[in-house]
């Protein structure tokens, strides 16, 4: 995720970053120059069109289909965005889960207990990070630490690698309970942290896998493919040859919107404005690891 002064706007309209639209569509934009220029020239040079051309009406379209698109757009935009909030507010959930089961832990375990509070420790933060990997369809062993005085954990990579994490600490806390660490009442108090480490992951894996819906995101696209490609035909004869710079503009401007749309649906992955999920997780270990 890119961290910036949103006050220091003005210095944005000068500056490329990875993230850019300008530089991923700037081969669209030589493309629709050189097209813009090969309409034009033959409106205007080849068939000698008149003003009062039938084909200057074309531009009556883009009127009419503007505010639909505009429409479209922020629809798009703004489910994406909900899907980028949403996902957020999912590992803000698991932050605070992790710090209160740490603080519960730490308040129940009796005093010479340090061997549960070193297993927690080590255990709380690895299962973060086994999710966040897990959204990214990776496993970085080097992330997972290792408890102090046990060998290092391997989970079975042909399965779904979170829920391995979550029932080792289950069984733990219920090892504990068997051992007379922990009462009864306590399990029901920390019951709520612990089903809501799943309940993160089940949320964090239904907007993962579910995109929006092919039909919406390719009706969008062509009607944008389209809405510019006819654009210079009618608007040729008020412009003339600077079509070429206004087709550009409003092709960045829609096609802008859609990029990102596409950038920021999916935010658990490495783009440049995707959640910082690697920070979030080291800040989850750290805490983890004051509070234990």
């Amino acid at each position: 995720m890119i961290n910036y002064n949103p006050r220091e706007w003005f210095t944005f309209i000068f500056r490329l970053h990875k993230a850019d639209t300008v530089r991923k569509l700037f081969p669209m934009f030589i493309a629709l120059s050189i097209y813009s220029g090969i309409i034009a020239w033959l409106e205007l040079e080849v068939w000698k069109l008149s003003a009062n051309s039938e084909v200057k009406n074309i531009s009556l379209m883009h009127g009419l289909l503007g505010f639909v698109i505009s429409l479209l757009l922020v629809f798009r935009t703004n489910t994406a965005y909900d899907r980028w909030w949403e996902g957020r507010r999912l590992w803000g959930t698991l932050v605070n889960s992790s710090r209160n089961l740490a603080i519960k832990l730490q308040a129940m375990l009796p005093a010479d207990n340090t061997a549960a509070r070193a297993w927690f420790k080590v255990m709380l933060p690895n299962y973060a990070y086994a999710l966040k990997n897990h959204l990214r369809k990776t496993y970085i062993a080097e992330e997972m630490e290792a408890v102090p005085g046990m060998p290092d954990y391997s989970p079975d990579l042909t399965k779904h690698v979170p829920n391995q994490l979550a029932q080792l600490i289950m069984n733990k806390i219920m090892e504990l309970h068997r051992e007379g660490q922990l009462s009864g009442d306590q399990l029901i108090i920390l019951n709520n942290e612990l089903q809501s480490l799943t309940e993160v992951c089940g949320a964090c894996e239904r907007i993962k896998n579910t995109p929006i819906p092919f039909s919406y995101s390719v009706f969008i696209k062509k009607f944008i493919f389209f809405y510019i490609m006819t654009m210079p035909f009618g608007y040729v004869f008020s412009l003339g040859y600077l079509i070429i710079p206004m087709i550009v503009f409003i092709f960045f401007v829609l096609a802008s919107l859609e990029l990102i749309a596409e950038e920021i649906e999916d935010p658990f992955g490495k783009d440049a404005n995707d959640l910082p999920t690697d920070g979030i997780c080291g800040n989850i270990r750290m805490h983890v690891g004051e509070l234990l």
